[in-house]
C-alpha cells in the first residue's frame, strides 16, 4: 500500500482531475470523487468539501467522504465561523492537532465530534476569490502535517477553476429572467465589400477560409446555416448532446496533451453547461410540447446568452462566446450523418475582441486564421496567436462582420492585410511565399556547426519561447538555446495563480527539452497590457506605467518566490539563467536578486535538488536603466534588450495606440544611441548582451545591432530562418561602418536616407 507521502504527484496531477471530471455526471458528482480519492491517497478518515455562496456568505456542505451524504447540503457555516469558515474568512490554511480543543471549534453532530481529533482546512482560492473549503478529520491526534498542507493546497488550487464555473452556473439558475426567446433575423446594411482590406500585422503567417463571426457587437444568438433535417425529434436531441459532451470532453484531452502549461480545464465551462440538467432539461421540456430541437437550442441558448451578457458578475459575461459556440456545435450534431465535430475547420474567424482563452479554444477547434477588428486585441493575444502558428490580422472595418457565410477570406498575418474572394493569382502568389519559407526553414534544419557571418563572426540564434509547444520548432530549426521564455502565459491563459509545483512542472519540461543549451527564464511580466482576469487589482488609468513586471512581484512577495523556488528547482543540472524585466534602479536589482537568494538558501536548508547559483540578469527596457547600465552591468551577470518596450518608453509611444503607430520608430537617434550605450557597457564589464525583439522584420536594425557588437538575437521560432539567411549574408565589418554613420546622424529624416536600403545583404 502506497503512503500518503509518495501520491502528492499524482493528487496534484491536472490530468487526473481532469479525467475524473469528464467522467462525471455533475459537480457533486465530480466532487465526490475528488473526496474519495483524496481520502484514500491521505488515509484521511475524512474528507470533505465546502462551496462557498457568496449571496448569503455561506460555506455548504458539497461532498463528503467519511460522514453521512444526508448531511451534503444541509450544513451551513458562516463565513468566520467554526474553523472551517475562519480558514476561508482568513485565507490561510488551518491545521490542528486536536481541533476540538481550538476555541473556535464548532460541534455539529455527524460533523465535527470529539472522535475526529486531527483537523486540516485548505481554502480554495481563484485568485484571492472565495470559492470553497477542503476539510480533511481523522481520529489520529497531530495526524497531519506540513506536506499534507501542501499537497491539499495544490490540490484545492487544481480545483478552483471548474467549482468556479459551476458556481457561475448556480448562480445563473437564481437568476431572475423575463425575456422571451426571439429569433432576430439578420439585418444587414447594403454596402459594397471592398476586395482588399489594409490592416497591421497580428501573427505571421496567412490563411484561407470561410468566415465566421466571433463576438460582434451584439449578443444575440443567430443561425445562419444548418445541416439538412436539423428540426429534430427528441432523440435526435439526446444523440446530439451526447456527441456534444463526448467532442468537448475529447477537445480537452487533446488540449491538455499539447498544451499542458496553458490549457487548464479551458473547456471545463462548456461541458458544465452541457452537463447541466436544467440548460438541457429545458430544450426537452420544450421539444416534448412540439417545439422541433432546432428551434428548442435556439431558444434555450438565446435565453442564457441574454440572461449571461446583462450579469453584472464579469466571469459570467465572459462565458457568452461559450454559449454560442455551445449552441452551434449542438445545432450542427443534430444532423444525422455528420462525419465532422462542428469546429472552425476551414474558417477565419472574425472577432472583436479576444481573451488568450479564446485563441486556445480557436486553435484546439482547428480555426485557420482570426481577424481582428477594432481595438480589442492586447499584445499577449498576438503572441499567444504567433505561438500556436495562427495567423491573425487587426483591422478597422467593420463591414467584415456583416460578410455572408459563403464568401472567401485571405488573411496575411505578415502584413496584416485581409482580401475577400480573392483571385487565382493573388492565391499563387501566397502558395509561392509560403514554399519560400519552406525551403529557408529546411536550410536552417540542416545547418551544422557554429553560425558565422559571412566574415567569420560567431554568433547565436536563440529563441523566445511562449509555450512549450514552441520548443520542438526550436529544436528543429537549431536555435542555441532559450533567450527569452515568457513565464507570464501559465498565468495569463489560466483564471488563478499557478502553484510551485505548477509552475516547476511546466519550467522542467523546458529545461529538459532544450538539453545542455542555456535556457533564459524571465520572471512574471503582467501588468500595461497583460492584465490578471482572476487578480482584484485597483484599475490603473495607465496600466503600461503603473504596476507590472518586476514591480508587481516586489509588491506581491510571495507569488514572486514561489515563483523563484520553481525556477530554481527546474533548473537543476542545467543551463540556468533568471532575467528581471522592467528593472529601473540597481535598487530594483538588488532586492529582487536578494530574494532569490534567500530562495537558494531555503532550498538547500529543506533538502530540496535546486540550481545552486543561476546567471542572474537585467531585461533593459527602461530610459531610467539606460542611464545606470554600467552599474547594472557591472552587477548582473548578463545583460538583455527588450527592443519593443525600450523604444516604447524611450519615446513615449503606445505601441498599440493605432493613432500614433507611425511614431513608434526603432530607428530614431535617442533609440539608436541608448542602444549603443547598452553595448558599451556589456562589452566593458565583459556581459554577455542579447537583443530580444521583432529584428526579423526590421532589417535596419538588425544591421545597426550588428555594428555596435550584438551577438546573441533571441527570436520567436519562426523568425529563425530569415535572421539565420540574415546573419550569414552578413558582413560585421559593413554594419559598424553603418551603426557609425547612423549614430552620427541627428534626425530621422537623414537616418532613413541612409538606412534604405541597408548594407549587408540584410534589406
Amino acid at each position: 500500500m502506497p503512503t500518503k507521502k509518495d501520491n502528492v504527484d499524482l493528487i496534484c496531477s491536472i490530468g487526473e482531475l481532469a479525467g475524473l471530471f469528464e467522467k462525471s455526471a455533475s459537480l457533486e458528482d465530480f466532487l465526490q470523487t475528488v473526496v474519495s480519492i483524496v481520502a484514500y491517497h491521505m488515509r484521511a478518515a475524512v474528507c470533505s468539501v465546502y462551496i462557498y455562496e457568496e449571496d448569503t456568505q455561506e460555506l455548504v456542505l458539497t461532498a463528503t467522504q467519511g460522514l453521512s451524504m444526508e448531511n451534503a447540503g444541509q450544513v451551513r457555516l458562516k463565513l468566520g465561523e467554526g474553523l472551517t469558515g475562519l480558514a476561508l474568512k482568513e485565507l490561510r490554511p488551518i491545521r490542528e492537532g486536536s481541533g476540538f480543543h481550538n476555541p473556535h471549534f464548532k460541534y455539529i453532530p455527524g460533523i465535527y465530534e470529539e472522535k475526529y481529533q486531527a483537523f486540516l482546512a485548505v481554502p480554495i482560492l481563484r485568485g484571492l476569490t472565495r470559492v470553497g473549503v477542503m476539510v480533511l478529520q481523522d481520529p489520529v491526534t497531530d495526524y497531519f502535517d506540513e506536506n499534507d498542507t501542501k499537497a491539499l493546497q495544490a490540490i484545492a488550487a487544481q480545483l478552483a477553476t471548474t467549482i468556479e464555473n459551476a458556481k457561475l452556473l448556480m448562480t445563473l439558475h437564481r437568476m431572475r429572467s423575463d425575456l422571451a426567446a426571439e429569433l432576430k433575423e439578420a439585418e444587414a446594411e447594403f454596402r459594397e465589400t471592398p476586395r482588399f482590406i489594409k490592416g497591421s500585422p497580428g501573427a505571421g503567417g496567412y490563411a484561407t477560409g470561410r468566415p465566421t463571426i466571433f463576438s460582434a457587437a451584439g449578443e444575440q444568438f443567430v443561425v445562419d446555416d444548418a445541416p439538412a433535417g436539423a428540426g429534430g425529434t427528441l432523440e435526435d436531441f439526446e444523440r446530439a448532446l451526447k456527441r456534444t459532451e463526448e467532442q468537448l470532453e475529447d477537445l480537452q484531452v487533446q488540449l491538455e496533451e499539447k498544451l499542458a502549461d496553458v490549457a487548464s480545464m479551458i473547456f471545463s465551462a462548456h461541458i458544465l453547461i452541457v452537463k447541466d440538467p436544467k440548460f438541457s432539461g429545458s430544450m426537452s421540456e420544450l421539444i416534448r410540447n412540439g417545439m422541433s430541437a432546432r428551434n428548442a437550442i435556439i431558444t434555450v441558448v438565446g435565453n442564457y446568452i441574454s440572461m449571461f451578457a446583462e450579469s453584472k458578475n464579469p466571469r459570467l459575461r465572459e462565458k457568452v462566446q461559450d454559449l454560442k459556440d455551445l449552441g452551434h456545435r449542438l445545432i450542427h450534431n443534430l444532423g444525422t450523418n455528420q462525419d465532422d465535430v462542428g469546429d472552425y475547420a476551414d474558417h477565419v474567424v472574425i472577432a472583436g475582441e479576444l481573451l488568450p482563452s479564446d485563441v486556445l479554444k480557436l486553435h484546439a477547434q482547428n480555426a485557420a486564421g482570426i481577424i481582428m477588428v477594432g481595438g480589442g486585441m492586447t499584445a499577449h493575444v498576438a503572441i499567444l496567436a504567433r505561438s500556436l502558428d495562427l495567423p491573425m490580422a487587426i483591422v478597422n472595418d467593420r463591414i467584415l462582420f456583416d460578410l455572408p457565410p459563403d464568401r472567401m477570406l485571405l488573411v496575411d498575418g505578415d502584413q496584416g492585410n485581409v482580401y475577400i474572394d480573392p483571385d487565382d493569382e493573388v492565391l499563387s502568389q501566397f502558395r509561392e511565399m509560403e514554399e519560400s519559407r519552406r525551403e529557408a526553414e529546411s536550410f536552417a534544419a540542416s545547418w551544422e556547426g557554429p553560425l558565422v557571418t559571412r566574415d567569420g563572426v560567431a554568433v547565436r540564434i536563440l529563441a523566445n519561447i511562449n509555450m512549450l509547444s514552441e520548443l520542438e520548432a526550436a529544436r528543429r530549426l537549431k536555435a542555441e538555446g532559450v533567450g527569452l521564455y515568457r513565464s507570464e502565459f501559465p498565468f495569463i491563459v489560466r483564471s488563478n495563480f499557478p502553484s510551485e509545483e505548477e509552475q516547476y512542472r511546466v519550467y522542467r519540461t523546458l529545461v529538459e527539452g532544450m538539453g545542455d543549451r542555456p535556457v533564459t527564464m524571465r520572471t512574471l511580466d503582467v501588468g500595461g497590457d497583460k492584465a490578471l482576469s482572476y487578480f482584484p487589482g485597483k484599475q490603473e488609468s495607465n496600466p503600461f506605467l503603473g504596476l507590472r513586471a518586476i514591480r508587481f512581484s516586489l509588491r506581491y512577495k510571495d507569488v514572486f518566490i514561489q515563483q523563484l523556488r520553481a525556477m530554481i528547482r527546474a533548473g537543476e543540472g542545467h543551463a540556468l539563467r533568471i532575467m528581471f524585466p522592467l528593472i529601473s534602479s540597481v535598487d530594483d536589482f538588488l532586492e529582487a536578486r536578494g530574494i532569490l537568494r534567500q530562495c537558494i538558501e531555503d532550498l538547500g536548508r529543506e533538502n530540496v535538488p535546486h540550481h545552486p547559483r543561476p546567471d542572474v540578469g537585467v531585461m533593459i527596457e527602461l530610459p531610467a536603466a539606460v542611464e545606470v547600465v554600467d552599474e547594472l552591468a557591472a552587477e548582473a551577470d548578463f545583460l538583455s534588450i527588450g527592443g519593443n518596450d525600450l523604444v516604447q518608453y524611450t519615446l513615449a509611444v503606445d505601441r498599440t495606440n493605432e493613432h500614433i503607430s507611425d511614431m513608434y520608430l526603432t530607428h530614431h537617434p535617442a533609440v539608436l544611441r541608448a542602444l549603443k550605450r547598452i553595448a558599451v557597457a556589456a562589452q566593458k564589464h565583459k556581459r554577455s548582451l542579447s537583443f530580444c525583439g521583432e529584428v526579423a522584420s526590421n532589417p535596419r536594425l538588425f544591421t545597426y545591432l550588428a555594428g555596435i557588437g550584438v551577438r546573441d538575437f533571441s527570436v520567436d521560432a519562426r523568425a529563425i530562418p530569415r535572421i539565420h539567411k540574415a546573419l550569414t549574408s552578413l558582413s560585421v565589418k559593413d554594419a559598424e561602418a553603418f551603426s557609425g554613420k547612423l549614430l552620427a546622424t541627428a534626425t530621422i529624416r537623414d537616418i532613413e536616407k541612409i538606412a534604405i536600403p541597408a548594407p549587408g545583404g540584410s534589406s
